[in-house]
């Protein structure tokens, strides 16, 4: 009844009329933005993200949580029709969805895409609303140790979950950790690795390295090739509803992407990430029906199962934002960042401080989902109209958008500057085939667990055993210390390659 009644308060919020509204404009922000070629959520959030300030702190969560939706639905349309993931967990839908494309079943690919992330999410957001009150009464036993802790083992699941080299993954992790500790030291108010730079001693701002190595990078490394590789879809889409076969064949993929998805979306990292390529894995071990296109070939299962896995695993990543104040993600950590700017602070006592904002978050995802169908499923052909756009028009739109939007972050050019920067140190990380996602995880959970690390020696007056000799925290420490043996078995290792190498 307590759900019931929760819910109750949160389509309350949810349903005003502007809130409905943000909630609209962040969804048809986001699919424009996200479905533009090099360009993902995290970039998205992070160019918007100066236009909430002046809103209400709901209304400014529910249109960012709009925005991440829809860049990410985005993200696959530009998978299907230009073979460019527009995200790092849309790369498995290219496989299959871009060769549909070429078939001419473009439409029935993106309906698929559409309609299994539609779902996915509704089942995500249940889950979401479902768990968040019993992991909120855990959450209020942790301590400094138990926060530490827990941040060593979402660092260590980064680097286990994130996709290629272990060595570039805790390169990474290592660099942003380096980063965060940028800027003054809340202890002792002393200026930490500025270089005498008056800019650096208020740290190194998150939107400035999300905008530099996500935006600039990629846009760096599209002008690096030449323009035959610059790949533009330019057919007709016709029939856009899947036929009755193809539901057959995809609904039990998107059954079993949303139940993927939705477990490994709560794992701090890449747990989207993972989700899509493991039900990407599961359906091609899974056998084919008689007369089923083989995978690679444009098999909607191919399509279906990681979208759905994707979108449920991006619900399910509130989880630890709302009920701990960890984020899980890259996106996440700019939802902490945009919670922090209206003086909101996550974790467990958002629920109970502030049960509108909590509950109507939530609500405002089921409502995300369903205008994202109803704006999407319509306006196929409007989004590959805008794909035609040639991308030396394109681009300069996308670096001005870029640069207006971290300069009004602090009115100051040198933050623009340093986006420059990043965008090259981006394009670098891209040559040298790093993921950038755990470098920001770093950045963030950087200060955070230097500040609860000092806070608990101080509780225990310098003794570290307070760390195993505390139940949860020795527990989080030991669940880190399993997931590092698993990984370095030699049979986890070789199967761990070979669920990211698809090709």
């Amino acid at each position: 009844m307590d759900l019931i009644s929760n819910l109750a308060i949160g389509f309350g919020v949810a349903v005003t009329p502007i809130n409905l509204l943000y909630c609209f404009i962040g969804c048809l922000l986001g699919t424009l933005i996200g479905v533009l070629p090099g360009i993902g959520p995290v970039a998205t959030i992070a160019m918007l993200l100066p236009a909430t300030y002046a809103l209400p702190p709901v209304s400014a969560l529910i249109m960012l949580a709009g925005i991440y939706y829809g860049a990410q639905y985005g993200g696959s349309t530009t998978a299907i029709l230009v073979n460019l993931p527009g995200e790092s967990s849309s790369v498995v839908t290219v496989i299959d969805g871009y060769q549909m494309a070429r078939q001419g079943r473009a439409g029935p690919a993106l309906a698929a895409a559409g309609l299994g992330s539609f779902f996915a999410g509704c089942v995500g957001t249940l889950i979401l609303a479902a768990f968040a009150a019993p992991l909120t009464e855990v959450a209020f036993k942790f301590g400094p140790a138990e926060y530490f802790s827990l941040m060593i083992l979402g660092l260590i699941g980064a680097v286990v979950l994130a996709s290629g080299s272990l060595i570039k993954a805790i390169a990474m992790i290592v660099l942003g950790l380096l980063m965060g500790l940028v800027g003054t030291d809340v202890n002792s108010g002393v200026a930490r690795y500025s270089f005498d730079i008056p800019e650096l001693t208020d740290g190194i701002g998150f939107i400035t390295i999300a905008m530099g190595v996500f935006g600039y990078g990629e846009i760096i490394s599209n002008l690096s090739k030449s323009e035959e590789h610059r790949e533009v879809f330019t057919g007709k889409v016709k029939g856009l509803f899947p036929t009755k076969e193809d539901f057959r064949n995809m609904i039990p993929a998107v059954l079993r992407g949303t139940a993927l998805g939705s477990a490994l979306g709560i794992l701090p990292g890449g747990g989207a990430l993972l989700a899509s390529f493991a039900a990407y894995t599961v359906e091609k071990k899974t056998k084919l029906r008689p007369g089923e296109v083989p995978f690679g070939k444009g098999n909607i299962r191919g399509v279906a199962a990681p979208e759905s896995a994707n979108n449920a695993g991006a619900q399910t990543s509130f989880i630890p934002l709302l009920t701990l104040g960890i984020p899980p993600n890259a996106v996440m950590a700019l939802m902490v960042g945009a919670m922090t700017i209206h003086n909101i602070q996550p974790g467990p006592q958002v629920m109970t401080s502030n049960p509108q904002l909590f509950w109507g978050l939530i609500a405002s995802m089921w409502l995300g989902n369903l205008m994202l169908i109803i704006l999407n499923l319509p306006l196929i052909g409007m989004w590959i109209k805008l794909l035609t756009v040639p991308y030396r028009w394109l681009f300069p739109a996308i670096v001005l958008f870029c640069a207006i939007g971290v300069y009004s972050t602090n009115n100051n050019t040198f933050d623009v500057w340093l986006v420059g920067i990043f965008g090259f140190i981006g394009y670098v990380f891209i040559k040298l085939g790093c993921e950038p996602a755990p470098l920001l995880l770093g950045f963030i959970l950087g200060p955070m667990m230097d500040e609860n690390l000092r806070r608990a020696m101080l509780l225990s007056r310098g003794d570290w055993s307070v760390f195993v000799t505390r139940p949860l925290s020795a527990g989080l420490l030991a669940a880190a210390l399993l997931l590092i043996i698993i990984v370095a078995l030699p049979s986890i290792k070789a199967k761990r390659e070979e669920a990211f190498v698809e090709d």
